[in-house]
C-alpha cells in the first residue's frame, strides 16, 4: 500500500488547527498544544545567519517557544535584576535571496528604509513589555554606567521577513507557487536569532532563534505592505521574552493559537 506522505502532512496540519479553534471556543488547553504543532509541522527553522556563533549546541525545547535555544549550564536568569536592550542588528536581512533580485534602485531603498524601522520597531516593543511588566522582573536601563545590580543584555538580529506576495504582484513580480496550502501559510513568516550576555563578564549565557509565521484571520491589513505581519510577529516575540522572564522553574512558556478572531 503507497501511503502519500504529502497527504498525511495536510491533514495533519488540518487536525492541528482545528484543535486550535475547538480550544479557542472552548477556552481549554487545548490551544497552546494544538497551536504548537500546527506550527512544528508548517514553520521550518530558519538556516543559522552567523549572529550566533555555535549555533549546533542550540536544541528545541518543549518547555520554551522557540525553535532552537541554548542555555548555559549553571545559568539562572533569577540571579539577575537588570537589563540592557541592544539596538537590533540587521545587517543579516540585507543578505536574503528576494531582496538582491530587486531591480528597481528606488524600490530597493524604501525597504532598506523600512528594515531601518522594523528594526527600531523591535527594539522599542521589547522595551515597552518589560517596562510594562505588572511583576517588574527587570530593571531596564538604557547603559551600563546605569548598571547597579547583576544585569543582563538582550542583543537580538533580525535575520529574515519574508515579502508579501500580494505586494510583489503589484511590483510585477512573479512569485511561485499558489493553491490552498500557499494561501494559508503563504511563506509569511519572520525570523530572528537573540543572545543573552552577562554585563559584567561579557560572557553570552543564553542563545534563541525563532521563525514565525502570521497567524490566520478573516480580514488580514498586513498585505498592505512588503513587510506584512512582521510587527505582529515580533509583538509575539517580546511578549513571549517577558513571560520567559517571570516563568516558573517547571512552567511552559509556548506559542499563542494559529488563528485570531479578531478582524483587526
Amino acid at each position: 500500500m503507497k501511503i502519500n506522505k504529502q497527504k498525511i502532512k495536510i491533514n495533519s496540519i488540518e487536525l492541528a488547527l482545528l484543535l486550535c479553534v475547538v480550544g479557542t471556543l472552548s477556552g481549554c488547553a487545548t490551544v497552546k498544544s494544538g497551536s504548537s504543532y500546527a506550527k512544528a509541522l508548517t514553520v521550518e527553522p530558519a538556516p543559522d545567519a552567523g549572529f550566533i556563533e555555535q549555533p549546533d549546541q542550540q536544541v528545541k525545547r518543549a518547555d520554551l517557544p522557540f525553535q532552537k535555544v541554548w542555555i548555559k549550564p549553571g545559568f539562572d536568569m533569577r540571579d539577575y535584576k537588570e537589563l540592557i536592550v541592544a539596538p537590533v542588528n540587521t545587517q543579516y536581512m540585507f543578505e536574503m535571496d528576494w531582496l538582491h533580485k530587486a531591480s528597481s534602485a528606488n524600490w530597493l531603498g524604501g525597504v532598506k528604509k523600512d528594515i531601518d524601522e522594523l528594526a527600531k520597531y523591535f527594539y522599542d516593543q521589547a522595551i515597552k513589555d518589560f517596562e510594562a511588566d505588572p511583576n517588574h522582573r527587570f530593571q531596564v536601563i538604557n547603559s551600563p554606567v546605569q548598571h547597579k545590580k547583576p544585569a543582563l543584555r538582550l542583543e537580538l538580529a533580525l535575520i529574515e521577513i519574508d515579502p508579501s506576495t500580494p505586494v510583489l504582484h503589484a511590483a510585477g513580480w512573479a512569485v511561485m507557487g499558489g493553491g490552498t496550502a500557499a494561501g494559508v501559510v503563504n511563506q509569511r513568516r519572520a525570523a530572528f536569532e537573540g543572545r543573552l550576555r552577562d554585563l559584567q563578564t561579557g560572557e553570552v549565557v543564553a542563545t534563541f532563534a525563532d521563525r514565525d509565521m502570521q497567524d490566520v484571520g478573516p480580514i488580514d491589513m498586513t498585505r498592505m505592505t512588503w513587510y506584512g505581519p512582521a510587527k505582529v510577529i515580533m509583538k509575539q516575540w517580546t511578549k513571549q521574552f517577558v513571560q520567559i522572564a517571570n516563568r516558573n522553574p517547571n512552567e511552559a512558556v509556548t506559542d499563542p493559537t494559529a488563528f485570531t478572531l479578531k478582524p483587526f
